[in-house]
């Protein structure tokens, strides 16, 4: 089937699972998947890839992320957001006491996430633990907040832009920052805009029947932060036949050898330890590293998408 990457700009009130299921019914497969749930309340930009690009969804979901979001001072909510039940009432904050507390929500910090969510505990979702009256602990874990600020305050909402690391969830964020600020609170709405250099403002609305399917290119590689090696055509030929990756390039064992070719350097610079191999747009090669040992981990041939 045809591959790529579908930017979809999803409604609120449709699951991320269903504005799949719109797109699969389009394109008539299986094949297609979101690097990233948006919840059911929340609306904006959802990566959706298609055919051999949902090889590509782990660099996709480790993506920052970039969101706009309303937060509701004085009251909790069990879901922390606005389709849950009241679990907790208190006076709202005034804008300096918000802004006082912003700054112990800003680079790397602990957060739980939402009892009700997707988070996964020994293989289960955590909200269907919940509704089940299971008791759940949601253990803190480390994520990266690189900006957060007010964009305006009219209590008892005040409206926030945030830019994260993958992982975040906005809806935590609100509740800490509300009890941190001696109150309670809940998120009201929500904004996806960004996803690595993806913004939602390219995004088509997830009603539309044409499906825009950008195919996998050297410059989408190039969003994703994963270093390129342009191959020789010969090089080109031995990768789709599949021969071992050691006998097409002369990886040494140490990356500080003089012998070091441009693939094993340009690998030294990437947190992901991968690199991509491209030529004259038709080849796009993902290569991993494991325990000394070079894999294929995506192939295919642009020409075909």
């Amino acid at each position: 089937m045809e591959g790529g990457l579908i930017l979809l700009n999803k409604e609120s009130g449709v699951t991320s699972f269903d504005a799949l299921r719109d797109i699969k019914r389009a394109l008539g497969t299986g094949k297609v998947g979101h690097t990233g749930t948006l919840d059911k309340f929340a609306h904006g930009l959802l990566i959706v890839l298609a055919g051999n690009a949902l090889r590509l969804s782990k660099w996709f979901t480790s993506c920052d992320k970039m969101y706009e979001g309303r937060i509701h001072f004085g009251i909790e909510t069990d879901t922390l957001d606005p389709e849950g039940s009241v679990i907790a009432e208190a006076k709202i904050p005034s804008r300096e006491e918000i802004e006082q507390v912003l700054k112990q929500f800003t680079g790397e910090i602990l957060q739980a996430p939402p009892l009700y969510s997707a988070f996964h505990i020994n293989g289960k979702r955590a909200s269907e633990l919940a509704r089940s009256g299971k008791t759940v602990e949601m253990k803190k874990r480390p994520v990266t907040v690189k900006k957060l600020e007010i964009l305006s305050w009219q209590p008892p909402f005040a409206d926030i832009h945030v830019h994260c690391s993958s992982g975040t969830y906005i809806r935590s964020l609100a509740r800490d920052i509300a009890l941190a600020a001696g109150s309670r609170g809940h998120l009201n709405s929500l904004l996806r805009t960004q996803v690595g250099g993806f913004s939602h403002t390219e995004a088509q609305r997830h009603k539309e029947e044409q499906i825009k399917i950008h195919p996998i290119d050297k410059s989408i590689i190039a969003t994703l932060g994963i270093p390129c090696y342009e191959a020789t055509e010969q090089e080109k030929t031995h990768i789709i036949h599949g021969k071992p990756l050691n006998q097409i390039f002369p990886f040494p064992s140490s990356p500080s050898s003089p012998a070091s070719p441009a693939p094993l350097r340009l690998r030294e610079n990437s947190s992901q330890n991968s690199l991509a191999i491209y030529k004259a747009e038709t080849l796009i090669a993902i290569i991993e590293k494991n325990e000394e040992k070079w894999k294929y981990a995506f192939v295919f041939n642009h020409k075909k998408l």
